[in-house]
């Protein structure tokens, strides 16, 4: 089946009865920069009154229930039972020792006087000590990390902060989210193939076994659920993912779809659905936050590089359709240009052909915001991922594949890269979840084609 059709819809199971969002849900982000620092700089703003969530679906998306004819349309929040902005509690984890007000700040992506009218809550978030190792990340080597010696030891600690911290906030449940720079990509290892081989690389302290797998076995040990917001490989292996599933913990990722590739998995679709051929797409950006630095390590490049490639080849599926996409020239480049901040710029050259092979083009320049984009996605999904938790639904969380480059799918299923497709999964998980019925755009039901 080609992606763009539909799939045929299963007999599905009773919908799962949600736990209610009581109490305060701990948020533990692994970071604490330019993200991390817009989302919990935003939330604080919107929960004052100074603010709004522009962006987040979760927010203010709706969903259609049932016939067009009924017109019966619902807010996202008034569906199913999602934890309000209020509940948020912040915890992170970061290198550097600034607190919230100052990484912010250093940020660069809010202006002063928005950092300022948050800027009480900002200094309440002060980092803990980061399990962090600088071969994974070469460009950055600050002084706040631990000392533990073995990968289980900083397993426990991770562990004991996040203990420490639902104690002392009186959480009810977490979520622990990935916000950190770009881990080097790393080589196929026997450790990630099954959960007894990664516990033995663990108890050998493995250099195979990078920190974000360490957080993320921390924290899926206690039932937390796990959001990857990188192209680190951290979940995306059979080990993690069994052990996710037999910590009844919920995952998803990876790598956040905001600026370029979102365009990507716009136009692509477009491309391909009007049976056009693609004949090259040249991408290439400029960056200047911490993320920009860290991918001038050629190793976090090639991480970040595999996840950016992998749309094109997922939407396009070349084995089908030879003649059109069976020869893709596909470049990506990002280059670190500081004067830019945040505030990064991409550009894409495609050249597509039609009607007897005539070429074409499309140009596109997109001047966006990067941290501003990526802040509401990491909204949505800490506040999805904890609906999945309190739903029962363990392991991968492939309703979620709409915001990320690289969407993790159960094996031998191709993960879906159409934008409009994943939105689609999305909201029709969410009308599963609220018991009502998934819808196929079909259409039959308001025309008398075979009477």
């Amino acid at each position: 089946m080609s992606s763009g059709e539909h799939e045929p819809q299963p007999s599905l199971p009773s919908p799962p009865q949600i736990a209610p969002a009581d109490g305060q849900l701990a948020v533990f982000c692994v970071g604490l920069g330019a993200v991390a620092t817009t989302l919990i700089a935003g939330v604080e703003a919107i929960r004052g009154g100074s603010g709004q969530p522009i962006g987040s679906l979760s927010q203010f998306g709706t969903v259609r229930l049932g016939r067009r004819d009924e017109q019966r349309v619902s807010r996202i929040g008034d569906l199913v039972p999602l934890a309000s902005l209020q509940q948020l509690d912040f915890c992170a984890w970061d290198p550097f020792p600034d607190d919230a007000f100052v990484a912010a700040t250093r940020a660069g992506v809010l202006d002063q006087p928005s950092i300022e009218r948050v800027g009480a809550y900002l200094r309440t978030v002060r980092p803990l000590p980061a399990v962090f190792d600088s071969s994974y990340v070469t460009q950055v080597n600050g002084p706040n990390t631990r000392g533990e010696e073995t990968h289980r030891q900083r397993v426990e600690a991770i562990r004991a902060d996040i203990t420490t911290f639902m104690e002392a906030k009186g959480s009810a449940r977490g979520v622990m989210v990935w916000c950190g720079s770009t881990e080097a990509l790393l080589p196929d290892h026997e450790a990630y193939h099954s959960l007894e081989a990664f516990e033995a690389a663990l108890d050998r302290s493995d250099r195979a076994i990078a920190p974000s797998m360490l957080y993320a076995y921390a924290g899926l040990g206690l039932g937390l659920p796990f959001v990857n917001c990188s192209p680190n490989l951290s979940i995306d292996t059979p080990a993690l993912t069994r052990y996710a599933t037999e910590h009844s913990a919920a995952i998803a990722g990876k790598d956040l779809k905001t600026g370029q590739t979102m365009v990507k998995t716009v136009l692509a679709p477009m491309i391909k659905a009007r049976m056009l051929g693609l004949s090259g797409w040249y991408s290439t950006n400029i960056l200047g936050n911490r993320d920009g630095e860290v991918l001038q390590d050629p190793d976090s490049f090639r991480a970040k590089e595999q996840s950016k490639l992998g749309v094109l080849e997922g939407i396009m599926q070349p084995e089908l359709y030879p003649e059109l996409y069976g020869d893709i020239e596909h470049q990506v480049s990002i280059n670190y240009y500081p004067p830019r901040g945040d505030n990064k710029e991409g550009w894409d050259n495609i050249d597509i052909f039609g009607w007897l092979g005539y070429s074409m083009q499309l140009k596109v320049n997109f001047l966006c915001r990067d941290s501003i984009l990526a802040a509401p996605l990491v909204l949505d999904l800490l506040l999805f991922a904890d609906l999945a938790q309190r739903a029962g639904m363990r392991g991968i969380q492939e309703w979620l594949s709409f915001y990320f480059k690289s969407p993790q799918s159960a094996p031998g299923v191709y993960p879906e890269h159409d934008l409009f497709i994943q939105l689609t999964k999305l909201k029709n998980t969410l009308r599963y979840l609220a018991g009502e019925e998934p819808i196929t755009h079909l259409g039959l039901e308001y025309y008398d084609y075979f009477s």
